[in-house]
């Protein structure tokens, strides 16, 4: 995609470098441009000997001020030709090139990037709508490319306002105290299925919870609520999650269950290592890449069971149902 024009202000500092004998990159990165982009204003308007900021600035308005008919407006008959070779999946480039040659039978001079702009305009530069879809490439519509020192846009988070995971207490780390969990969604194919696991960190015991329908913001929190009402309300002390949209009611979890929710920060897995961990364990009960809704609360049971009373290396081969069932005991 073109860079934004070059500004008079920007022309008056290229004007003051080249006086100061820099070199074109040190220029651009005075402004925050590619080299490049400063190679060709110089070179356009008579090298480093001759070029002027207002000059510059001059040539720039006339040019930016023309009224040019784009050129496959302006020849239909070489628009449709274009059409038909996009339409049988050849890339601009190659178009361009022959084009140049005449290998169809039509000779013009055309380059790539006027028929990319062609099939972005979406039917304003005299291509019809809807011709990016036979491009190659995998994203197929352009997006604007960041400037050079330009900050990156900050995203608004789904979650809205949330406690991250270096702001939970020091002993949620520590594995010795039950009731500071990790939760996650395990997804079925298409991502049109998922079962809610909660492990508990310091015993490693599980609770899974189903989706009746979909696996969005409510149904999430009605789903957690669900394995929370199962804990004792002592030993519900922080909740962990990753920070998908699916915790957007995260608040109301903590305010209904009286349970502090942290977030790891994102791309960051290893920050909860016993949820991630556990994961591996029960997908070798409901598989990965299929349908998860076919597991009932029952099956869902088993699988608990299961995985709970299996002897853990982590815990000196003892089992999770026994250390947690023990901390329950002591909680009275």
């Amino acid at each position: 995609m073109p860079a934004e024009p070059l500004t008079a202000p920007e022309r008056e500092e290229i004007r003051v470098g080249i006086c100061k004998g820099d070199k074109d990159a040190t220029i651009a990165r005075r402004l925050g441009r590619h080299r490049s982009t400063i190679g060709r204003e110089i070179t356009r308007n008579g090298g480093r000997h001759a070029y002027t900021a207002a000059s510059a600035q001059d040539r720039a308005d006339t040019q930016r001020a023309r009224v040019t008919t784009p050129k496959l407006v302006d020849d239909p008959a070489l628009a449709e030709h274009v059409t038909t070779r996009l339409e049988a999946k050849d890339s601009p480039m190659t178009i361009s090139i022959e084009l140049a040659r005449g290998v169809h039978g039509i000779t013009a001079a055309i380059s790539h990037e006027c028929i990319y702009q062609a099939v972005y305009s979406h039917g304003e530069r005299g291509l019809r709508r809807g011709l990016h879809t036979g491009l190659h490439r995998r994203h197929r519509c352009r997006k604007r490319r960041r400037r050079p020192g330009e900050p990156l846009a900050a995203k608004a988070s789904p979650l809205g306002e949330f406690n991250l995971i270096t702001t939970r207490p020091a002993i949620a780390a520590a594995r010795t105290e039950v009731g500071h969990l990790e939760g996650d969604l395990i997804c079925g194919s298409f991502n049109r299925s998922a079962i809610v696991t909660v492990f508990d960190r310091a015993s490693r015991h599980l609770w899974l919870a189903d989706f009746p329908d979909s696996h969005d913001a409510d149904e999430t929190l009605a789903a957690v609520g669900e394995i929370l009402e199962r804990i004792p309300e002592p030993l519900r002390r922080t909740l962990t999650w990753d920070q998908g949209s699916e915790m957007a009611r995260h608040a109301d979890l903590a305010k209904g269950w009286d349970i502090d929710v942290y977030f790891a920060e994102p791309h960051s897995p290893r920050q909860r290592p016993t949820n991630e961990n556990g994961n591996g364990l029960i997908r070798r009960y409901v598989g990965k890449g299929t349908n998860l809704a076919v597991h009932s609360p029952a099956d869902l049971r088993a699988i608990e069971h299961r995985i709970n009373t299996i002897p853990r290396r982590s815990l000196d081969w003892d089992t999770a149902h026994h250390r947690y069932h023990a901390a329950v005991a002591m909680t009275g």
